[in-house]
């Protein structure tokens, strides 16, 4: 089939790269809908499933033949994201009609009269081929929503909730890795308009993607943009590596960092172990830690220092000489953080290393401690951790 004297499906591979172009700005500029979306589906997401789209059609004209299940699954799935993201189903069809419209302006544009049987094939080809995408967007678009209000998903809500507040519980798993996120924000998530909450449910999206691809039972979750509660299902305690593993994908999936907290345990445990993996991410982030997948151990005297009593004021008190003086106080946490390396200490704080021996010569004057003894050192990152815990903002 050949219009203006080529054959249409290599010049619509031609035109691919910037027609698509052409199909997003208008998407974006004449349809709500989109324009709501964050920069990222637009740029990632629609383009992709329209590049696929124009394929299809170069590849459907060429072979003159409709699309197989295999080629349309694209389609399936990116209306199945456009539901759990909550944009309307007549939006995405209406989208698909603007970007067939387009795509036969170019096509048409400059075809001769003697072409209008080739013409006339290439429109019924190009109706065929929406009618079998409406269908798969139609079909995809309408399973998500029915997976989102299923049964099966208010069930495993009510168990959810269920295991989170201790009530006794029939079915589930004999035990359970609670799994606790601090997600950083999304670029995209910045404003409160209705972009950042789509771009809130996509990274939400992509964290449970990145969890059910973890294998074994679907997990259950509790999560909202800043973070949640996760209740993998566990035949036995899951190796700590593997723990470490499924962070740091779920961060690459959410494309933000992710602090984690983890502990394993059984249905009438999951509340204490929930609490103590809220606390623990709390500590992690107030000391400094970098993001990653922390357990108790890892902050144990941060957390029984964060305890009440005199033992953790009578610590507090040390570093109060250098109440005032931030400047020090940075210093000494820097320079901990940083194993005594003075030159790794200038370097975080930007300055030169003699200024930072001059500053821990200030603190051993001022405090009476000095971070080259080793008790005094033990003393010094002690006080830090109780000073953090009664002022966790300062």
């Amino acid at each position: 089939m050949c219009i203006a004297g080529r054959p249409a499906a290599a010049r619509l591979r031609a035109v691919a790269p910037a027609l698509t172009r052409r199909i997003v700005a208008r998407l974006r500029a004449e349809l709500p809908a989109y324009a709501e979306l964050p920069g990222e589906a637009l740029t990632g997401d629609i383009t992709d499933i329209v590049q696929h789209n124009l394929r299809m059609l170069a590849d459907s004209l060429e072979h003159r033949s409709p699309p197989g299940d295999t080629e349309l699954a694209r389609q399936r799935d990116s209306a199945g994201q456009r539901a759990e993201e909550g944009v309307p189903l007549d939006a995405i069809l209406t989208a698909y009609h603007l970007g067939t419209t387009m795509c036969w302006q170019e096509l048409s544009a400059g075809a001769r009269p003697g072409e209008l049987p080739d013409v006339t094939q290439t429109v019924t080809h190009i109706l065929t081929l929406q009618q079998y995408v409406t269908s798969a967007v139609s079909a995809g678009y309408l399973e998500a929503r029915r997976a989102l209000d299923s049964e099966e998903h208010r069930g495993r809500h009510a168990l959810m909730t269920a295991l989170l507040a201790g009530d006794p519980v029939e079915g589930g798993s004999e035990r359970y890795v609670a799994l606790t996120l601090a997600l950083a924000p999304h670029p995209d998530e910045t404003g409160e308009g209705p972009g950042a909450r789509i771009a809130a449910r996509r990274k939400l999206r992509r964290i449970r993607s990145a969890l059910d691809a973890h294998g074994g039972e679907p997990p259950l979750t509790a999560l909202g943009p800043d973070g949640g509660t996760i209740l993998l299902p566990a035949a036995a305690p899951p190796p700590w590596t593997e723990l470490t593993a499924l962070v740091a994908r779920t961060a690459d999936a959410a494309g933000v960092p992710v602090t984690a907290a983890a502990e394993t345990a059984e249905p009438p445990g999951i509340p204490a172990a929930v609490a103590r993996t809220v606390e623990v991410v709390a500590l992690a982030r107030r000391s400094g830690r970098p993001p990653g997948l922390y357990r108790l151990a890892d902050v144990l005297l941060d957390y029984q220092l964060s305890r009440p009593g005199e033992a953790l004021q009578g610590l507090a008190s040390l570093l109060r000489p250098l109440e005032g003086k931030p400047e020090l106080l940075r210093t000494l946490e820097t320079h901990l953080a940083r194993e005594l390396d003075r030159r790794a200490t200038a370097a975080a704080l930007h300055i030169h290393p003699n200024t930072v021996d001059y500053r821990l010569r200030r603190i051993t004057t001022l405090t009476g401690l000095s971070p080259t003894r080793p008790l005094d050192l033990q003393h010094l990152g002690a006080a830090l951790v109780a000073r953090r815990s009664l002022r966790p903002d300062g």
